[in-house]
């Protein structure tokens, strides 16, 4: 450790790291207790569907045991001040996406976040944003819905192709 990040260091366990440390074991916990507990079906390969959640309960379970130590050494440094309204942009934008991708469809519901995301990061004003995320998400539309088949909620621009 150099001089500068002694001084900006914590001394002593750090309790939200640990508290962090907790959830990411609880979270693996569940995800292999669930894992365990879903049918299985037989296939041709001896590593099915349960491989991969399992490996994830794993990974969350170490990380989670790596970060407990870390936060027992007190080693974080100390935490910069959280700068809110970014932050509510981005989840603002999050959840009008999720409100109105039913409704509206998946390029504008996609578009709307892609703009909320951009002012949350600072970057453009939303009368720019928001045709340029419509039009991103329409691309990806058409790569999923009309390229590979695959099923995305359609909207009214959606439903003009």
């Amino acid at each position: 450790m150099s001089a500068d990040s002694k001084e900006t260091a914590r001394s002593g366990p750090d309790r939200a790291v640990l508290v962090i440390a907790a959830i990411l074991v609880l979270v693996g916990a569940a995800v292999g207790w669930a894992t365990l507990h879903q049918p299985t079906t037989m296939g041709y390969s001896p590593v099915g569907a349960r491989a991969v959640p399992f490996i994830m309960a794993g990974a969350l379970v170490v990380l989670g045991a790596f970060t407990a130590v870390a936060g027992f050494r007190g080693t974080f440094p100390k935490r910069q001040k959280q700068d809110i309204p970014p932050m509510l942009w981005l989840v603002g934008g999050l959840a009008v996406q999720l409100l109105t991708m039913k409704t509206v469809g998946f390029s504008i519901a996609t578009g709307l976040l892609f703009a909320a995301a951009a002012r949350g990061f600072g970057k453009g004003p939303l009368w720019m944003t928001i045709p340029i995320g419509i039009v991103f998400s329409f691309v990806v539309w058409l790569i999923f819905a009309k390229g590979l088949q695959l099923s995305l909620p359609a909207g009214p621009l959606e439903k003009l192709f």
